[in-house]
């Protein structure tokens, strides 16, 4: 049997290949009126396209 701490971890970066999933991304969580939510999307968002920090 399979342990949780044993599956790989997820990073939504990886999910976000072109414009069309960040643009469903960043919908979905819009939708959820969620600010924290929001600024987590958005660091994933610059993650999935090559930016380690933004000023």
């Amino acid at each position: 049997m399979t342990k949780i701490a044993d599956l790989p971890e997820f990073d939504m970066a990886e999910w976000l290949p072109d414009e069309a999933a960040v643009t469903e991304y960043l919908t979905a969580v819009l939708e959820e009126s969620d600010p924290a939510a929001l600024a987590k999307a958005l660091g994933t968002i610059a993650r999935a396209r090559g930016l380690a920090t933004f000023d």
